[in-house]
């Protein structure tokens, strides 16, 4: 059977086309303010791509850029005043950061809610214990692909590969939500190419270059690739030797 590709971007600009409608019919324009500290180049393709997606959808949102040697206690200060400001509805901090500032120590001094981007010890624990709360985006964003795909969820086999805060365990909660069966593997399993051959929903987020290859593909499968990598050759791959697939 042939595989059938998902068309992520008419998803995305479906959603973005809801949420510009919702937000028309709102008095008020949500602000978001963005935190980029330092020049790391793959930070700058984000938050650029993160401002116009904002715009385009009727946000009041901006960008804060700090050098790169901005001291942890003047982010802090900076977050303090944001999350105190009434015209900022959302503030988002591009990681990674330089490393005299501790992520953890600036994603918990966000207010949670203004935690766009879900990361906030309070909204992870809601999430866990299936509360109302900010999620990460690219686990949440996995799940609108699946659900635009007609990808039946409830009692399906879903294997996670990869365990990040940032996208492995709250895509390990959401799946869980939806009524999958949930497996999470990771570099330590063993024989992870067994393990993903059981998977009916397969979520790769490991960050290694096309370490999925196709004989590990159940026929049928959904296959969610998450991974962004550059190859030996420098070309930008996934996680999913899509060739293959």
């Amino acid at each position: 059977m042939s595989a059938r590709i998902i068309d992520g971007k008419a998803v995305a600009e479906a959603l973005r086309g809801r949420l510009a409608s919702r937000i028309a019919d709102l008095s008020f324009r949500p602000g978001l303010r963005v935190v980029r500290v330092g020049d790391d180049p793959a930070s700058g393709v984000y938050v650029r791509n993160k401002d116009r997606a904002a715009a385009a959808a009727g946000f009041d949102s901006a960008t804060i850029h700090l050098p790169v040697e901005t001291r942890e206690s003047d982010l802090l200060m900076l977050i303090a005043d944001l999350n105190i400001d009434p015209t900022v509805d959302g503030i988002l901090v591009q990681l990674p950061l330089p490393p005299q500032i501790r992520p953890d120590m600036v994603i918990a001094a966000i207010d949670p809610g203004k935690d766009v981007d879900g990361f906030h010890p309070v909204n992870a624990g809601r999430l866990a214990t299936q509360q109302p709360g900010l999620v990460p985006c690219t686990p949440k964003g996995v799940m609108h692909l699946l659900q635009a795909a007609g990808t039946p969820l409830s009692g399906a086999r879903a294997v996670v590969l990869g365990r990040s805060q940032i996208v492995g365990r709250p895509m390990l909660q959401l799946l869980l939500a939806a009524d999958c069966t949930v497996t999470v593997v990771h570099s330590r399993t063993r024989d992870l190419a067994a393990e993903c051959r059981r998977a009916e929903i397969l979520v790769a987020a490991v960050g290694r270059a096309e370490l999925v290859r196709g004989d590990w593909i159940a026929e049928g499968a959904t296959v969610i690739d998450v991974g962004i990598n550059r190859n030996a050759e420098g070309r930008l791959v996934g996680d999913v030797a899509f060739a293959e697939a």
